[in-house]
């Protein structure tokens, strides 16, 4: 194994750490999650066991990493930003950053919707959205609204939310997604002096 490789392999358990102490979870609470045992999380994170791809893909799964993210491996010299879609239930997310922890950002397509009335779901977090193309219904709480392109809206996900096409074709829109509550920041010019 070259020099490169052992360093690679040798920083997975501080940064395995680093996340985990990000996302304030136990080992326990990891172990719960990817069916490793404690000790074996216990010696990753130290060092004392060397990281295998049985053991990597599910910590990078539970992270909501990517592999090479986890690893750190090495920039392919390819600038382009290889995007994995996820589609579920008629919604396609494209997670547009990579780093783990902190504001996340997300395209999301949503397929016109044939279900009954909505869904309201309430989690940790603060959602900013804008909306790109088509015409996106947002139901907060007891208001109910339609969103155009161009329009944005932020709101605070413990308040039960729920949003979709709000008609016959797809609505394509941003999402920037805060897990631990943080918030958009907009700056303004400063006042001129007269």
């Amino acid at each position: 194994m070259d020099e490169a490789m052992d360093q690679a392999l040798d920083s997975v358990g501080p940064r395995l750490r680093a996340l985990r102490k990000q996302r304030e979870a136990t080992l326990a609470d990891l172990s719960e999650r990817t069916g490793i045992s404690v000790s074996t999380l216990s010696r990753l994170e130290s060092g004392a066991r060397k990281p295998t791809l049985e053991l990597l893909l599910p910590l990078a799964k539970a992270h909501g990493v990517t592999l090479d993210d986890l690893v750190g491996a090495p920039q392919t010299g390819d600038p382009r930003i290889h995007l994995r879609p996820i589609t579920h239930h008629g919604m396609t997310m494209l997670p547009l950053t990579r780093n783990p922890g902190g504001i996340q950002a997300y395209k999301l397509v949503i397929a016109p919707s044939e279900r009954g009335e909505p869904e309201l779901k309430v989690h940790e977090g603060y959602e900013w959205m804008y909306v790109l193309n088509g015409r996106l219904r947002v139901v907060l709480g007891e208001h109910d609204f339609v969103m155009k392109p161009g329009e944005a809206a932020e709101f605070d996900t413990r308040t039960p939310h729920w949003f979709g096409s709000a008609d016959e074709h797809p609505v394509e829109f941003l999402s920037l997604f805060g897990a631990q509550g943080e918030r958009a920041h907009l700056r303004a010019k400063p006042k001129r002096k007269s």
